[in-house]
């Protein structure tokens, strides 16, 4: 039996592959997919199939790669929601991974085991507006019984028609998942769903939590501690959850926060590791070897217990009332933003928690003790700058403002402030 390629390698052959004219990881939009798929087709027309096999809303073409000759037929679908857009680019790595090597044997013998079918863009129109609902505002992940979205349709339709025996249904989550209580970012968490509000096992689901277990192993000596395992209570509505009623089980992939500015490769790089690694699994047949104890033992995931800086015991004014001591807590989340004309990706950090927050765990924990934290002022200030404490209503913090405070330390004479530290959660995502 094949051995699977060691994670390792993989990380380092994705440094051969990953596409080097990529937007902005919060922008991968209609016209980009596009461009790719036609290069896929110039640069390898013999190797990927491509068909138009929906239209969204807005009449946006919505496609279906396929790839590979095998018996095992496997459906992958991303970006349903719009805002959610890691693994479309990681599927555009994975395909030019399958064309650069195509000769060689581990890559021979997942085409020749597997039919891949790839639906890389499934919410065009949420995708242009980066929102997680399509065009009608609806959430095409909770319209699988009604079916009241084009795309929603055009995936039942696919599915129906190719039959495949699992799936993998891609996502982003909320930079706010840790792993269960460990104050770690889930930067990729996982999840076997389940097909009944019994959480029953069937041989499809155990396949698929044996999957994970192969993504979770190929994983684990890359970002050890940073892998979750997302909640299986039954959605009646989701795609993930009926697919395995209709026949064709799901490992659900979430991908996640990551600590510090730069966030893309990193997190592209853990998708292609597990999706190659899943995919020479269920090729060579190591996939229904993988324990279930492997699966089982993920860390849950703790869905708000992550922030991204903590500010640990600063004197803070609040609405009403004198000063009193407390953390400050910041989320930080991807946002799109027009400026003259041109979609722009940042990342914003707004105030989410206030108060004792020693439960949180956080990407960045400063020590304000001593300090006073007030908010940012506009104009020209510093670092080092010493300034007077401004007006009583000036000086409140909450939740809900924006990132952007000074950290303020008492100076002689009395009145006088040193701008001890600036913390401004609002830059430019990459």
């Amino acid at each position: 039996m094949t051995e699977i390629t060691a994670p390792t390698t993989l990380s380092t052959l994705w440094d051969e592959v990953r596409l080097q004219e990529r937007p902005p990881l919060p922008l991968v939009r209609h016209a980009q997919v596009v461009a790719w798929l036609q290069r896929l087709q110039q640069t390898a027309p013999d190797l990927f199939r491509v068909e138009e096999v929906g239209r969204s809303v807005e009449e946006r073409a919505i496609h279906h790669v396929e790839v590979g000759q095998g018996p095992r037929h496997v459906l992958f679908w991303s970006q349903m929601h719009g805002d959610e857009p890691t693994a479309t680019t990681a599927l555009f790595e994975l395909f030019e991974y399958l064309r650069r090597y195509r000769q060689e044997a581990r890559v021979e013998q997942v085409l020749a085991a597997l039919t891949l079918h790839v639906v890389p863009l499934l919410n065009p129109d949420g995708a242009e507006r980066f929102q997680r609902f399509n065009a009608q505002g609806i959430d095409i992940n909770r319209d699988a019984l009604m079916l009241q979205t084009p795309e929603g349709r055009t995936l039942k339709a696919l599915r129906d028609r190719l039959q495949p025996s699992l799936g993998f249904n891609l996502h982003n989550q909320d930079w706010r998942t840790a792993v269960g209580r460990t104050g770690k970012p889930a930067s990729i968490s996982l999840l076997a769903p389940a097909f009944d509000e019994a959480r029953s096992d069937n041989p499809g689901r155990l396949l698929c939590k044996k999957v994970c277990a192969v993504i979770r192993d190929a994983l684990d000596p890359l970002v050890p501690g940073q892998l979750g395992r997302y909640s299986d209570a039954f959605e009646p509505r989701a795609f993930g959850d009926n697919m395995g009623l209709w026949g064709t089980p799901s490992v659900l992939i979430e991908t996640g926060p990551w600590p510090g500015r730069q966030t893309e490769a990193p997190l592209l790089r853990l998708n292609f590791v597990a999706l190659v690694s899943a995919l020479e699994a269920l090729s060579n047949g190591r996939a229904e070897l993988a324990s279930l104890e492997r699966y089982d033992s993920i860390p849950l995931n703790d869905s708000k217990g992550l922030l991204h800086v903590i500010v640990k015991g600063a004197h803070v004014f609040g609405e009403a009332g004198e000063a009193f001591v407390a953390d400050i807590g910041v989320a930080a989340s991807p946002v799109v933003r027009a400026r003259e004309g041109i979609l722009r990706a940042r990342v914003v950090g707004m105030i989410a928690e206030l108060g004792d927050l020693r439960v949180f765990g956080a990407i960045e924990t400063v020590d304000a003790q001593g300090l006073t934290a007030v908010p940012l002022p506009p104009g020209d200030v510093k670092e080092g700058d010493i300034v007077p404490l401004p007006a009583r209503r000036e000086c409140e913090v909450g939740v809900g403002q924006l990132a952007k405070l000074m950290l303020l330390r008492p100076e002689e004479p009395p009145g006088a402030w040193r701008v001890e530290r600036i913390l401004r959660v609002d830059y430019a995502s990459s």
